[in-house]
This record gives structure tokens, C-alpha cells and sequence, in this order.
């Protein structure tokens, strides 16, 4: 072979380790990425072995597991690569203990809107944000510096909760100063996305086993890049509108403009409801966003399998709380009495959310049923993955990357598992229109009547959206209860107008009528199939 000939195939064997390290193998961490093209010739390898002997098939699907001496030599390969990230984090550490000597928190101060009266006067709120500062950034300068020594995961996970502090710290501490807030929240999200997003896992490499894409008897994989992509670009969107009604909040902007509900927003930001919590509610929404927009990002595409703790803190963010986010904005024409039109917006933002997250979920615990039956160690599969079931490949998905190219595709890809019945669309479009009934009988109507009509409306469009999910899809029968209130509350609401009351009975009896059938069901769940009905 001639010289050309081997610079030749070594531009080939670049262009390929680049092509294997795209989207869909970040999150991983490299080194786990370099496995999968080093064990391509171990795969054939291993096919050959189990042609000739059978009885290893067993130790195959457990397999393409490596010696853990070549994992740490991945490890410490890996570890040379993302050096820069550790030197980075402390820096970080330079920059907070600095802060509060280049932005002094006793200047420009600010006091949270509405008269809202806080845990900590004026004074205690400067001082223990200039001390969390000082006191978070030497603990990033001396545990990034221990993790310039490679297989020190307690370190990074360290600096990586540090980082969760540096986010919360601005809202349990009200901090007096917005430069002060601003600061806290990028740097607190930049440093977990330095110590979990970039890098990965810490020392994932040591434990992670290799094995399926796909869930055992799924058509699709519900934590592929097109599947999360959707998800990440909601929670930025639901960040950007949450941080202004929390700079609102917190004292940051003197007023908070409503495009549609004039002071509306003002009002139910300075309400009784939300003065009861003890930080800002609205910067609480921000700061969940932004842990969403950040798991969005972790672990690889098969991160049901390889990561089930992360799986089920990421489906907490999303289903019980954005639920829990979604019915207070729900509930707050019927407390506060006024409209929010950007909380509003957050509540549309998180909706889709929960049904597109469903599936990942779900996913997550059929891989822990199953290994139950099988009769691993719970713990260790909670929070390491354990072993695969299947070894398969997503040939279905249609990458990322191809994006600019096969945008339709990306699309398709991305909501699989999601189907609009044309019951579930008249549903929602019924629950919408029953918000704005009221509006039409206005005079005479009591507030009562008006809020059976703005609650089960409301309500009604949640649900419908959410078993638009195929996953979910049982959830639908809320919507008869929800229809037969609207049918039949607004009968023993005194002065209520006849009218209101047969727009209700029909409207009602439809959405109820509309919520028995199924719908179309285009994939297959597996474990979780039987209960798709």
C-alpha cells in the first residue's frame, strides 16, 4: 500500500469516527461512543461465535461487555479529551468568589413586587447571596480541581450539585439585585451542563451495558433525538416566558405587560395565591423549565434503558408538576379573578410536554418490570441500568441530523406515539369554545355558573390533548365526568340563563358522548400494549 493509500484510508477512518459521533451518540460520553466503533468488529466476531456455539447466546445478549481494565483506560482517554471542561469549572469557581467584590449586592437594589413581604429583610438577603456566592465558588475551585484527576465521579457530582444550588440560591434568597439573579442562573446551568452534558454521566463508561436501542416489543424508540429534540426546544421557550414573570416578581421589572388582559397579569402575579408561596412562583417555573431544558440534552438515545433515574426524575418535572403548573394557571380566573396571558402561554408550553414525555416513561418501566422478573438487583438497575433484553438497532428513526434534509421525516419521527382521533380534536376544540361561553350570557350569569364553564372547559382541553398520547390514551374517560359537569352543573346555579344551560347540556353531552371511542392507535408498546384502549 502506498503512502497516498494510507493517508487515503485515514481521512476515511476520521471521517467516520466524526460521522459515529453525532447526536445520536451524545450523552453517552465519548468513550462509549469509541466502544460502539471499536466492538463493530467484535460484533461480527461475536455473530461468528454464536453460529458455532449455541449455548453462548445467553452470555451474547448479556455481552458485548468489556474488561473492566480496558474500560478505564477508555475512561482515562476520555478523561485527556474533556480535560478543558474540569479547568473550566474551576475558573467558574474564580468567577462567584469574585462576583460579589465586581457587582456589590448593596447596589441597585430592589424589593419583590406587590408589598410581597419575604423570609429575610433587605439586609440578610445581600449578605447570604454574597456568602453562597463565595462559598459555592470555592467549593467548585477545589472540587473541579480534584477532577483534573480522572475517576473521581464524587467530585464532578459534587460540582454538579453545587451547580443545582447556584440555580436555586437567587429565589429562596429573593436576590435584591437582577444582575445578581441573572448571574446565578446562567452560571448554576452552566456548570451542570459542563459536568453531565458535555462529558456525560460521570463514569458511565465503568458500568454501562451495551444492548438495545428499541424497547422489547415497541415499534419506535421514545428517547431518540427526534423524540427529545420537541421537548428541548418547548422548555427554552417556557424558560424565556417564565424568567419574565419572574424578574416581575421578584422585583426586577416595575411593571409586567398583557397583551390581551390589560393589568391582568400584574393581578394575578401580586394575588393572595401567589403571595402564599414562599419564593416566587413564576421563577419557580423558570427554574423547573430549566432543568427540563437540561435533562432535554442527557444521557444517549437509549436512556430508558442505560438510565432509569434520570428517566424518573425528568417524568417527574414534567407529569406531576406540569400538571400541578397547569392547574393553577387553570384555577386562576376562578381565585384571582383575572386572566394571565403569558401564564397562560407557560401553561400551553408545558401541555404537549407531558403526553411526549408518557412514553419514555413508560418505557422506563417496563425495563424495570422486567428486570424484576429476571431477578436483578433493583438498585443497581434504578441506577445504573443494568442488562439489555434485546440486542436491536432503531433502523426506523430518521436522525437529527438529517434535519435540513428530511425535515418531514424529523417531524414524523419526532411525535410518534402520538395520534389526534378526530373525537379527541372536537373535544378540545368544545372545551375551548366552552371557556368564552360565558362571555355571550354575560348579564345575569353568576360567577359560580361562569366557573363551571371555565373549569371543566379548561379541564377538558387538558385531557383531550394529553391522551392524544396513544400511551395514555385510557385518560379520556376523565373527559365524560368532566362532560357531564358542564352538562349538568350550570341546572342548579341560580339566575343562571336558559340558554347558558342548553349550550352546556349539548356541548357537555358531547364531549362525553365523543369520549368513548378509542381512536387510532398507530404503534405498538409492548408490556404497556394491553392497556392501550
Amino acid at each position: 500500500m502506498t503512502e497516498n493509500d494510507d493517508q487515503n484510508q485515514g481521512k476515511k477512518d476520521d471521517k467516520n469516527k466524526q460521522n459515529s459521533g453525532s447526536m445520536g451518540n451524545r450523552g453517552v460520553t465519548r468513550p462509549m461512543a469509541e466502544m460502539q466503533i471499536n466492538n463493530g468488529s467484535g460484533d461480527k466476531q461475536e455473530k461468528k461465535d454464536q453460529d458455532k456455539d449455541k449455548k453462548k447466546k445467553k452470555q451474547s445478549r448479556e455481552g458485548m461487555d468489556m474488561p473492566m481494565e480496558k474500560r478505564m483506560n477508555m475512561l482515562h482517554m476520555h478523561h485527556k479529551q474533556t480535560l478543558w471542561v474540569y479547568w473550566l469549572i474551576v475558573l467558574l469557581g474564580g468567577w462567584m468568589i469574585l462576583f460579589p467584590i465586581t457587582f456589590n449586592y448593596s447596589v441597585g437594589t430592589v424589593e419583590p413586587s406587590g408589598g410581597r413581604e419575604v423570609w429575610l429583610t433587605l439586609s440578610e438577603r445581600i449578605m447570604v447571596m454574597r456568602w453562597s456566592d463565595i462559598i459555592s465558588g470555592i467549593l467548585l475551585m477545589i472540587f473541579g480541581w480534584r477532577s483534573l484527576t480522572p475517576n473521581r465521579p464524587v467530585s464532578l457530582w459534587v460540582c454538579c450539585f453545587v451547580g443545582i444550588w447556584i440555580t436555586f440560591a437567587p429565589l429562596i434568597f429573593w436576590s435584591p439585585t437582577a444582575v445578581g439573579y441573572l448571574n446565578s442562573t446562567m452560571v448554576g446551568a452552566l456548570v451542570i451542563a459542563l459536568i453531565i452534558l458535555i462529558p456525560g454521566m460521570p463514569n458511565m463508561i465503568t458500568y454501562m451495558k451495551m444492548g438495545s436501542q428499541v424497547p422489547p416489543g415497541w415499534t419506535y424508540n421514545p428517547s431518540s433525538w427526534p423524540q427529545r429534540w420537541i421537548m428541548i426546544v418547548l422548555a427554552f421557550f417556557g424558560w424565556v416566558v417564565s424568567r419574565y414573570l419572574g424578574a416581575f416578581q421578584l422585583g426586577y421589572l416595575d411593571t409586567a405587560w398583557d397583551p390581551f388582559f390589560g393589568e391582568g397579569t400584574m393581578k394575578v402575579l401580586n394575588s393572595n395565591m401567589s403571595h402564599s408561596f414562599p419564593i416566587s412562583d413564576g421563577a419557580m417555573g423558570a427554574l423547573a423549565y430549566t432543568f427540563e431544558f437540561l435533562m432535554g440534552w442527557m444521557g444517549s438515545p437509549t436512556r430508558w434503558r442505560t438510565m432509569p433515574w434520570m428517566v424518573t426524575f425528568f417524568g417527574i418535572l414534567v407529569i406531576p408538576l406540569g400538571l400541578v403548573h397547569i392547574f393553577l394557571v387553570i384555577s386562576q380566573p376562578v381565585v384571582v379573578g383575572e386572566w394571565c396571558t403569558f401564564c397562560l402561554l407557560a401553561a400551553a408550553i408545558m401541555l404537549p410536554m407531558i403526553p411526549l414525555e408518557f412514553d419514555e416513561v413508560i418505557a422506563m418501566g417496563q425495563h424495570m418490570v422486567q428486570a424484576k422478573r429476571r431477578g436483578d438487583n433493583m438498585w443497581d438497575v434504578f441506577w445504573k441500568g443494568g442488562k439489555a433484553f434485546e440486542m436491536n438497532k432503531d433502523e426506523r428513526t430518521t436522525e437529527l441530523i438529517e434535519f435540513p434534509q428530511k425535515p418531514v421525516k424529523v417531524f414524523k419521527s419526532s411525535v410518534w406515539g402520538m395520534s389526534v382521533p378526530w373525537t379527541l380534536g372536537v373535544c378540545t376544540i368544545i372545551g375551548i369554545a366552552a371557556m368564552f361561553v360565558p362571555a355571550v350570557f354575560e348579564v345575569g350569569i353568576q360567577k359560580t355558573a361562569s366557573d363551571i364553564f371555565h373549569l371543566s372547559g379548561s379541564l377538558i382541553v387538558v385531557v383531550s390533548v394529553i391522551c392524544m398520547g396513544e400511551i395514555v390514551r385510557r385518560g379520556r374517560y376523565l373527559n365524560i365526568l368532566l362532560g357531564l359537569a358542564m352538562a349538568i352543573g350550570p341546572w342548579f346555579v341560580d339566575n343562571t340563563p336558559i340558554g347558558l344551560c342548553i349550550t352546556g347540556l349539548i356541548a357537555g353531552l358531547l364531549v362525553a358522548g365523543l369520549s368513548i371511542p378509542t381512536g387510532v392507535i398507530k404503534e405498538r408498546y409492548g408490556l404497556w400494549g394491553k392497556y392501550v384502549k
